[in-house]
C-alpha cells in the first residue's frame, strides 16, 4: 500500500512538475511576445512620427526656401499659416524672427506679435499650440508606452527681463528691437509678390546662467538623489542643449539632456521604475522627467557600466564621454590595438585593468587620443571645462 501511495505521489509530482516547467515557458513566451509586440508598436509610432515630420517639413519647404526646423540648441516655432517663424539659438544666445509679407506695415505687425510671443510664452503653452506639437499629438501612441503633459515653465522670459513680464514692459522690448533700421528685406523665393523681413536680436551676456538657475532646485534634488556631481548635470545639460527645452536632435533625442527613447531612456526608466518602459518625446520634453532621466542614466554609467574603473576621477572622465558616445567605445578606447576576439572588445572588464593602471589625467589623455570619433573628445574636453565653472556658481 505504501509503494503504491509512493508511486502515485512521484507521478503527480512529475506531471506537477512537467506542469510549472510547462507554465514557466508559457510565461515567458508570453513576455517575449509582449515585448516584440511592444517593440514593433513603438517602431511603427516612431514611423508615422516621423512620416508626419517630414510632410510638415515639406509643407515649410512651400513657403521658405529653408524650411528650419528644432536642433539641439535651437528651437525653431511656426504660425499655423507657417509665414511667420522665430528661431531661438541657446547656444549662440540669439533670436531671430522673420515673416513672409507683401508690406512693410504688415511684416512690422507681425514681427511684433512673434517677438512678443517667443520671450513670453511658457513650455506647457508650446507644447498644446505648435503647429507640428498638435499634429504629432493625433497620433495613436503604442500600448504601454508613457506619456506626460509638460509643465508650464517660461522659456526666455526670465533671460529678457528682470521682473515677471508686463503688457507695457513686452511692449517696450518689442518697440525697441522691431524697427525700420533692425528689419533686414530679401526677395521671397517662393512666395510670390512677397519678401522676407528678418530681425535678429541679440539675448543678455548672462543669458545661458539665467537659463541654468531656472533648473536648479530639480537638478539638486536629482544629483543628492542618484549620488553624482551637480556640476556635471549641469556641465551635461549646457552641453548637450544649451538648457533648451524644446531640444530635439535627428536621432531623436528629445529635451535638456537629450535622452533617446529606445536607448537611454529604456535603461534608466527600468531602473527608476522598475518597469520596462518606452516613453514618448512630450515626456521628456518635460524638464522634471528630462533631469531625473539623464540624472538616472548618468548613475548607471558610473555605478553600473563603469563600476569597475576604481579612481573616482578616472572613472568620471570615463562616465562624461560614455554619455556621449557609450560605454562600448569607452572600452574600444582602451582595447583598439589589442589582439582580443570582438566579444571580449567590448566588455569594461577588459578595459578596467588598464585604466586602473593609469592616472586620471592619462586617462582623459588616452581617451582624447583613442576614442572612436572626434565628437565625444570634443564632449568629454567641453564638460569637464564646464563642470569647474559650475562648481564655482553652484559649488558640489
Amino acid at each position: 500500500m505504501l509503494k503504491k501511495l509512493l508511486l502515485i505521489t512521484s507521478i503527480t509530482t512529475s506531471i506537477f512538475a512537467l506542469t510549472m516547467q510547462e507554465y514557466a515557458q508559457q510565461q515567458q513566451q508570453g513576455y517575449t511576445q509582449y515585448k516584440k509586440t511592444q517593440e514593433e508598436g513603438f517602431k511603427a509610432y516612431k514611423a508615422e512620427q516621423m512620416k508626419a515630420f517630414n510632410d510638415y517639413k515639406k509643407s515649410v519647404g512651400e513657403i521658405w526656401e529653408e524650411p528650419k526646423m528644432s536642433t539641439k540648441k535651437t528651437w525653431v516655432a511656426y504660425t499655423p499659416d507657417k509665414k511667420t517663424r522665430t528661431n531661438v539659438n541657446f547656444d549662440k544666445e540669439v533670436i531671430v524672427v522673420e515673416t513672409v509679407a507683401s508690406s512693410p506695415r504688415e511684416a512690422k505687425q507681425k514681427l511684433q506679435i512673434a517677438l512678443a510671443k517667443v520671450v513670453t510664452v511658457d513650455t506647457k503653452t508650446v507644447q498644446k499650440t505648435d503647429p507640428l506639437e498638435k499634429i504629432l499629438a493625433k497620433i495613436k501612441k503604442p500600448e504601454g508606452v508613457v506619456d506626460a503633459k509638460v509643465k508650464a515653465e517660461p522659456i526666455l522670459a526670465t533671460v529678457i527681463f528682470k521682473k515677471p513680464p508686463t503688457r507695457e514692459s513686452v511692449k517696450t522690448y518689442v518697440n525697441k528691437h522691431i524697427t525700420p533700421k533692425e528689419i533686414k528685406v530679401t526677395p521671397s523665393k517662393k512666395v510670390k509678390f512677397a519678401k522676407i523681413y528678418r530681425v535678429e536680436v541679440k539675448m543678455p551676456n548672462n543669458a545661458m546662467l539665467k537659463r541654468s538657475k531656472l533648473y536648479y532646485t530639480e537638478v539638486k534634488k536629482q544629483a543628492k538623489r542618484q549620488n553624482i556631481p551637480l556640476p556635471l548635470v549641469f556641465a551635461i545639460m549646457h552641453s548637450e542643449s544649451s538648457f533648451n527645452p524644446r531640444a530635439k536632435s535627428h536621432i531623436p533625442a528629445y529635451g535638456l539632456m537629450q535622452i533617446v527613447p529606445r536607448s537611454a531612456g529604456l535603461d534608466t526608466y527600468r531602473y527608476l521604475y522598475k518597469k520596462k518602459k518606452l516613453v514618448t518625446g512630450s515626456y521628456l520634453y518635460d524638464s522634471t522627467n528630462n533631469i531625473t532621466m539623464g540624472s538616472g542614466y548618468l548613475h548607471i554609467l558610473y555605478y553600473s557600466y563603469l563600476k569597475l574603473i576604481k579612481n573616482p576621477e578616472s572613472r568620471m572622465y570615463c562616465t562624461i564621454a560614455a554619455y556621449n558616445t557609450g560605454a562600448g567605445n569607452i572600452a574600444f578606447a582602451f582595447n583598439r590595438y589589442k589582439n582580443l576576439s570582438r566579444k571580449q572588445k567590448f566588455r569594461m572588464k577588459n578595459a578596467a585593468a588598464d585604466i586602473n593602471a593609469l592616472t586620471p589625467q592619462q586617462v582623459y589623455d588616452r581617451l582624447m587620443k583613442d576614442l572612436k570619433w572626434d565628437e565625444p573628445k570634443h564632449y568629454l574636453k567641453k564638460v569637464a571645462k564646464r563642470m569647474s565653472i559650475y562648481h564655482k556658481v553652484y559649488g558640489s
